[in-house]
Formats: C-alpha cells, sequence, structure tokens
C-alpha cells in the first residue's frame, strides 16, 4: 500500500492562510499611530501662540512705571519727588542743570528735571530711550506738578532720527536678525550626517557675520534708520546672530525635536516681547525685567541703542550678554560631540 504523496500545491494555501494571519497585526499597528504623534505637535503649538500673544498683548496691557531713572537738580525737589511719586521714579540729584544733562547724555537716567523759574519747572527728555518710557516720564512729572501747582517746560534733548520717528528700527532690526540666526542653527540641525562639526560651527560663525553686515548696511547707511557707527554695530549684530543660531543648535542638540519649539519659545517669543523696545524696560513686569538684558534681543536693544544715541555709553554689557550666549552654547554644543563620540568608542 503506497504512502499518500501530498504535493506542494496542497501545501501553499495553508501557509499563505498563516502569513496573512501574522502580519495582521503589523498592519493594525501601522493604521494606529501613536498618540503622541497626535499630541506633541498640536500641544507645542498651542504653547507657541498662547506664549507669544500672551507676551505681546499681555505686556502691553497695562504697563506700570516702576523706578524709572530721573535726575533732579533743584534743591528741596528730589525729596518731593519721592514723597509724591514713590517707587514709581529713581531720583539721582544731580549738581545742577548741566550736571543732570550729562547724565541724560550718558543714557544713566532717561530724563532730567531742574527749575525754570518761580513755579516753572524744565524736563528734558531723551526721545531715543522709547515712546513708551518717553510718555510716562512726562504722565508722571506732569502729575507732581499739577499737585504742587507748578508748570512744566519740556523738551527733547536727544530725539529719533528722522526716519525712526517711532523708535522701533531697532526692535525690527533686532528682531529680523535674531530670526535669521534662529534659522541658521535649525538648518544646522539636519547637517549631522554631512558636515563635521567644526565645518559647522565654521558655517554658523560665518553665516553670522554674514547677516549682521548685510542687517547693518540696511538699516544704516541705505535707509538711515539705525545711526549707529556702521564697524561696532555690525559687530554687535553678527554677536546676536552667533548668540541665536548657536542657542538654537544647543536646544536642538539636547532636547531633540522638542529644542526648536524651546528656541521659539526663548529667543523669538520671550526675548523679543521684553527686549524694551516696544515697552520700556522700566515699565514691564518684575518677571520680564528680570530677564529683558539677560537674553540676547534684549541686549541687543541696549547696544543698538547706546551706539545710536548715547556715544556707546553702555554697550560693554550687552556686548559680553551676547558674547556668552553664542560661546557658552557652542561649549556646550561641542561638550555633547565629545561625550557621544566617548560612549560609541566605549562600547565598541
Amino acid at each position: 500500500m503506497e504512502t499518500p504523496v501530498v504535493s506542494a500545491p496542497d501545501r501553499k494555501p495553508a501557509t499563505a492562510a498563516t502569513s496573512e494571519l501574522s502580519t495582521e497585526p503589523n498592519r493594525a499597528a501601522r493604521r494606529r499611530p501613536p498618540v503622541r504623534a497626535w499630541l506633541q505637535p498640536a500641544l507645542t503649538a498651542l504653547v507657541v501662540v498662547a506664549a507669544f500673544v500672551g507676551c505681546y498683548v499681555g505686556l502691553q496691557r497695562d504697563p506700570q512705571p516702576h523706578r524709572i531713572p530721573i535726575a533732579v537738580a533743584a534743591p528741596g525737589l528730589p525729596d518731593r519727588m519721592h514723597q509724591a511719586l514713590g517707587d514709581s521714579v529713581d531720583v539721582h540729584p544731580a549738581t545742577g542743570a548741566a550736571a543732570a544733562r550729562h547724565l541724560l547724555e550718558r543714557h544713566d537716567v532717561v530724563a532730567a528735571l531742574t527749575t525754570d523759574g518761580p513755579g516753572r519747572l524744565r524736563l528734558e527728555t531723551a526721545g531715543a530711550v522709547g515712546m513708551s518710557t518717553t510718555s510716562a516720564v512726562k504722565t508722571l512729572v506732569g502729575a507732581y506738578a499739577h499737585g504742587a501747582g507748578e508748570r512744566v517746560v519740556t523738551e527733547d534733548v536727544v530725539p529719533l532720527t528722522h526716519y525712526d520717528t517711532r523708535g522701533l528700527a531697532g526692535f525690527y532690526m533686532a528682531f529680523g536678525v535674531t530670526l535669521a540666526g534662529f534659522v541658521l542653527g535649525s538648518n544646522t540641525l539636519g547637517l549631522v550626517g554631512l558636515l563635521r562639526l567644526r565645518h559647522r560651527f565654521w558655517l554658523l560663525a560665518g553665516a553670522s557675520a554674514a547677516i549682521g553686515t548685510v542687517a547693518t548696511i540696511i538699516a544704516g547707511p541705505v535707509l538711515g534708520a539705525v545711526p549707529a557707527p556702521v564697524v561696532p554695530l555690525a559687530l554687535t549684530l553678527t554677536l546676536l546672530a552667533a548668540a541665536a543660531a548657536f542657542a538654537t543648535k544647543l536646544f536642538g542638540t539636547y532636547l531633540g525635536p522638542v529644542g526648536i519649539p524651546v528656541a521659539t519659545l526663548v529667543l523669538l517669543t520671550a526675548g523679543n516681547a521684553t527686549s524694551g523696545a516696544t515697552i520700556g524696560a522700566d515699565l514691564l513686569p518684575a518677571a520680564a525685567r528680570a530677564v529683558s538684558a539677560l537674553l540676547p534681543p534684549g541686549a541687543a536693544v541696549r547696544a543698538v541703542t547706546d551706539l545710536s544715541y548715547f556715544h556707546g555709553a553702555h554697550t560693554a554689557g550687552p556686548v559680553i550678554t551676547l558674547t556668552l550666549w553664542a560661546v557658552g552654547a557652542g561649549a556646550l554644543v561641542g561638550l555633547r560631540h565629545r561625550l557621544m563620540r566617548r560612549r560609541g568608542a566605549a562600547a565598541l
């Protein structure tokens, strides 16, 4: 009796059915993406828009003066102003009208107040410090003068340039340079497999210099809206672009996909909203004042203002801040690269 032989074709249907059953769960899994894939982009976008609108609209909603520095040169007037206005002003007594104006021209104060005859006060302001700060000073001094029965004569002794009547050129320039640095840094995150780290650093440094130079030429000699000396302004904007680029690369390197939204919040949202250009730093809430000069856009706006209108009197601090951001972020990126190489060598 012969043993029945099962032919190959008789086994194929069973094998095909088994294969389909085994792959069906994988197909189902592929059809159902993880919840994180849906939530992360949506939540990130919501956080960014909430922070952007909250910062820009919220900070301008109800600005309150806080220790606005005013030089006062008149017997007994500093004490009377302090009693009447409290912490709204920071009174700097001066020996005379010339000394008060000198403090104003050095940007040590934002206004100078002296007497101008019986029952009259002379208020000298610096329009270059921004419309919001100047308006707040006029309001405060006017309120004091009204209560004291005196009249105020106002003069703008450090006016804005003719092509920047609202004092926003520095803000827009700083915003544009920060944005360009952010785009530069985010693009280099995709070049990890194409360029060595030192080549990426050279790219960031060289492109930052180009960004700063182009912004300087357009805002300065071409449009005449920023009257700062060309070379110091170009160096300042180069540092701003480098700070934004290296900081963006730092966040992306350490935080992965979340790094770009974090850089957006720190540099483009909080940094520009608290820069002190649209709302003077002395009118910001306490938390915003604390970070205003420490973030790259705020440091750059201060440097640009001092270079443009106050002979660079207080430029050193902002320049140091920008340098620390650029160099510090680059150093941390390099440290991460070395640590990853050591781990890779130890794993072999």
